[in-house]
């Protein structure tokens, strides 16, 4: 075997190498190609999360009640910073503290990262320079009231929802993280980018409420002057519109803050006598008591089962209508007793007591409602007069909204659109009926009632003096321990306005008044007082067209050419009337003769609907009108008042956006 040389070994080794080098160079292009080319890209490429703004809670309005906004939280790296003193002078007009300041102007440090986020345009001077480094982080801001935070909820600071529509709607206000691609050098320095730049985040759904901000600060002012006041324990305050079901305000209160989430929807109480016209109805619908037959009430006090029920009211007789009227123990226990308890069990359960609502709210409680073969034998009397029952005031106002829209009940929504990121509508509310309760003639009759028990019964508190004010008050001991505690009550009161064509239920709850205890004493005057102010804001979902007095405006134009009584009566119907409503035809005619009658010429506020802003503020001028701007856009879309108004010359006319 011959011998190999020398140069034969080394240039087959050299020869076996080279070989072994292709070998593994196609290995690694042809079959481990893409794991390389990711751990490169890896290596060269940071993907740095950008967060999503969530998305906006508006109310009815569409007015934010919360919405994100984006800051910037800062990092320092001062070994690259060329001009340290001018960015201490820029971070101490940004508000950063100056201990912060001194390490970040620390040559020898390598980076701080600032405590505190901003807002990206004051803080534009300091990202412009060379070795400040951003991270985008998201802001979440409310502005509201304290009862409109409970509803609203809250986002805590790793920007997770903790209560309220925010949890409740999370998987909708929550929108996509983005990435961003950082390149970096082979010694970690951020490069600039290969034209990678990573996904966009994508902002949330935008939710829209059926609550009104302004009705809310309404209900809010109103309950707690009323708790403090009377030195309750708390209260509660419904404003639903009984004809879509839509929630207008969601108020509570209590002195001690020892309560969390919406107790309107999560508390249940014994909602005491405001529960009588509902059994007032089922006697109607089944022949068993006409409103004008009489029972006898034994002049305030009754024994039944062992038990002593007693009228504040006393009288020897009463009519259905006068038991409502006056709220009557004796009478509505009595006139029940004519109802089998199935029958009275079926009342209370068609009502909606005993079963959550179905609004979207994460704690909301479905109240108590026994079967009857839990009852004892004084059950029957205890719930005709609101006892051995617990609701919740949404549960509550849901059902005195069948009775004022003619005896359908709805099914109660607090969300009333439901936008994607680019303004598409996804989810639009619609009346939804549960089922009718009652006909729309016996709801007539009871509406009849319930304004009785306003004008003339235990209701008056809540009367006003232009508008006609329908409900019932309630009055209930507080159970303690499977006991009523002695000296304490839930006093309430349950209404719509108007009583003729009712735009609003409202229903008041006062837990544990001092003093006056009485609904018609404590909760009655509260809803006066929500419902006067509802009429005197300008943005309190009211249909004021409908508000007006028509038989006040018949009497002005009856007046004829009288100018003193028309002047007169002109300025009377402005008191009673909003003046977003004196536009009407014949308030128009009132007016201009109030105005004849002070020796001025009426003029009518012209129309400048759609017209360029500049157009208008010419033409409201032309007219002999002083102009005050507060149009959004570049084009005028409504005049307050309205187009058509009489007002003297040089009147103010305000342009206004009407969306």
């Amino acid at each position: 075997m011959p011998r190999l040389t020398r140069s034969q070994v080394v240039q087959g080794a050299l020869g076996a190498f080279a070989a072994l080098l292709v070998i593994r160079a196609a290995q690694v292009q042809l079959w481990e190609g893409r794991a390389w080319a990711a751990r490169a890209h890896k290596q060269h490429y940071g993907a740095k999360a950008i967060p999503a703004p969530r998305g906006a809670l508006l109310d009815a309005r569409g007015v934010p009640l919360a919405q994100s906004r984006e800051l910037v939280k800062l990092s320092i790296a001062p070994q690259e910073v060329r001009d340290r003193r001018l960015l201490g002078k820029s971070l101490r007009k940004l508000g950063v503290p100056p201990v912060w300041i001194a390490r970040a102007t620390d040559a020898k440090r390598k980076w701080v990262v600032l405590p505190g986020r901003y807002l990206p345009v004051d803080a534009s001077d300091v990202t412009a320079m060379r070795g400040v480094y951003t991270e985008v982080a998201i802001d979440r801001v409310y502005a509201h009231g304290e009862a409109m935070r409970r509803v609203v909820g809250r986002v805590g600071a790793d920007d997770q929802p903790i209560d309220g529509l925010e949890l409740a709607l999370d998987s909708l206000l929550r929108g996509q993280e983005g990435t961003l691609l950082v390149a970096r050098d082979a010694r970690g320095r951020r490069a600039s980018s290969s034209g990678e730049s990573g996904r966009a985040p994508v902002e949330g759904h935008q939710v829209v409420l059926t609550l009104s901000r302004e009705l809310q600060d309404i209900a809010e002012r109103a309950l707690r002057d009323a708790v403090h006041r009377m030195g309750a324990a708390g209260g509660d305050v419904v404003i639903l519109d009984p004809h879509t079901g839509e929630l207008r305000a969601l108020a509570s209160h209590r002195t001690d803050g020892s309560f969390s989430g919406v107790p309107a929807l999560s508390v249940p109480f014994e909602p005491g006598s405001t529960l009588k016209p509902f059994f007032a109805a089922a006697l109607l619908a089944t022949g068993r008591a006409t409103p004008d037959e009489r029972i006898d009430t034994e002049n305030g006090v009754y024994t039944l089962e062992g038990r002593t029920i007693t009228d504040v009211h006393a009288e020897a007789s009463m009519t259905l209508t006068d038991v409502i009227r006056y709220s009557s123990n004796i009478g509505i226990a009595k006139f029940t007793s004519r109802l089998a308890p199935r029958e009275q069990y079926e009342v209370l359960r068609d009502l909606g007591f005993g079963t959550p609502t179905g609004v979207p709210f994460p704690s909301e409680a479905g109240g108590t409602l026994m079967m009857p073969d839990e009852w004892t034998r004084m059950s029957p009397a205890s719930l005709a007069m609101g006892y051995e029952i617990a609701v919740t005031p949404v549960q509550l106002a849901t059902a005195y909204a069948a009775i004022a829209n003619g005896g359908e009940l709805l099914e109660p929504t607090i969300v009333r659109e439901i936008r994607d990121p680019d303004g598409g509508i996804r989810f639009r509310h619609e009346r939804r009926v549960v089922r009718r309760v009652m006909s729309a003639e016996i709801a007539g009759t009871i509406r009849s009632m319930l304004v009785g028990a306003v004008e003339e019964g235990t209701g008056g508190g809540a009367g006003l003096g232009s508008f006609s004010v329908a409900g019932k008050t309630g009055t209930a001991r507080v159970a303690r321990g499977g006991r009523y505690a002695a000296s304490e009550y839930t006093a309430s009161f349950v209404g719509f306005f108007p009583a003729d064509e009712p735009q609003y239920v409202v229903l008041v709850k006062i837990d544990r008044p001092t003093g006056a205890y009485y609904g018609g004493q404590t909760a009655a005057p509260v809803t006066r007082a929500v419902l006067e102010a509802a009429i005197a804001a300008r943005d309190a979902a009211l249909d004021r067209r409908a508000l007006a007095s028509r038989e006040s405006l018949e009497a002005l134009a009856r007046a004829g050419p009288h100018a003193e009584d028309l002047g007169e009566a002109a300025r009377v119907v402005e008191e009673q009337i909003p003046r977003h409503v004196v536009d009407l035809p014949l308030a128009r005619t009132a007016r201009a003769g109030a105005l004849r009658a002070e020796g001025k010429s009426p003029r009518a506020v012209p129309n400048v609907r759609g017209m360029q802003l500049r157009e208008a503020v010419r033409t409201l001028h032309r007219a002999g009108f002083r102009v005050q701007l507060g149009a959004a856009t570049g084009a005028a879309s409504a005049t307050w008042p309205n187009a058509g108004a009489m007002l003297r010359e040089g009147s103010l006319v305000r342009l206004v956006s009407d969306r």
